[in-house]
């Protein structure tokens, strides 16, 4: 992939630049916001921080190494550096679905509980599933990368942009049956079993807004709609990378093989300060205030 851009590569550079900066901007601004006001300190605010927070922690884990890699004529990177960025860009992923399990929970609290919501998801509680979320998949993303990193290698040529797991298990000279098993059983658990919890959820809401008036029907959409676009669009984006990791790179496109697998480190740290900055009125409201402060103190 970097060969083909080769001709391009300083141009592809200012706007990884531009766009990395864009997303550690956005990202910081919403965290911002939502620390320093105190009406904003409910559990969906607090939650959309920690989704910013992940966003920013993804990030630096893929955009700096690939902006280097723009530039430099040779593409070579450690063992321990690979391994760094596989476990960063996969407890990301993992992050992101726990969260907006947590938040779709939250979304169910509010929707089907409303006089019971605050003794469900109180701060306390809060802090718990916000731990959780960020614990529980450190253990799977270990127990998948453990095997690979004992696994004796045949071949250091990495087909996709940034180090994966399955790209450095394919280059093994032995069997990898077990880092196949190990990674399919990892997938369905911080895939397939949020995957199901969310949809699980949105069913029991929708059940809810069946037996509701048409205008109370409009405020729950519109309370749910910033966290499905995001799931929606983070598993989609992700399925594409799981879809394409199976497939041999070289029989098609690379640099379209590229922008499919970089989707969900790229798109979902934008869509999210996008989606949550300016559909929701309480957030879009204090950003607009700080950027009128800052514009008075110029």
């Amino acid at each position: 992939m970097f060969v083909k851009i080769q001709l391009y590569r300083y141009p592809a550079f200012v706007f990884c630049l531009l766009l990395y900066c864009f997303i550690t901007l956005a990202n910081v601004v919403l965290i911002a916001v939502i620390s320093r006001e105190k009406s904003l300190h409910e559990p969906m605010y607090i939650l959309i921080a920690c989704l910013s927070a992940n966003a920013l922690y993804g990030s630096a884990g893929f955009f700096p190494r690939f902006l280097m890699d723009l530039l430099s004529d040779t593409h070579l990177i450690s063992r321990v550096a690979c391994f760094s960025q596989v476990y960063i860009i996969y407890t990301f992923a993992s992050y992101e679905f726990t969260l907006l399990c947590v938040m779709a929970y939250d979304r169910y609290a509010a929707v089907c509980y409303p006089l019971h919501y605050h003794r469900k998801m109180n701060f306390k509680m809060v802090i718990i599933l916000v731990v959780l979320a960020f614990t529980f998949p450190v253990g799977i993303v270990l127990i998948v990368m453990l095997p690979a990193t004992r696994l004796p290698l045949c071949n250091n040529r990495i087909q996709k942009a940034y180090c994966a797991n399955w790209s450095i298990v394919r280059l093994s000279c032995v069997s990898t049956v077990l880092n196949n098993i190990v990674g399919m059983l990892a997938t369905v658990c911080t895939v397939f079993i949020p995957l199901t919890f969310v949809l699980f959820i949105y069913l029991q809401i929708l059940v809810v807004c069946w037996k509701t008036s048409s205008e109370y029907k409009g405020k729950i959409f519109q309370n749910c709609l910033p966290h499905i676009v995001s799931f929606t669009t983070f598993s989609l984006t992700l399925f594409c990378d799981i879809a394409l990791s199976r497939i041999d790179l070289e029989k098609i496109n690379p640099v379209l093989a590229f922008l499919f697998s970089v989707e969900f480190l790229v798109i979902t740290p934008i869509l999210n300060p996008l989606v949550y900055g300016l559909k929701l009125p309480e957030i879009k409201k204090h950003i607009l205030r700080l950027r009128m402060l800052f514009l008075r103190s110029m």
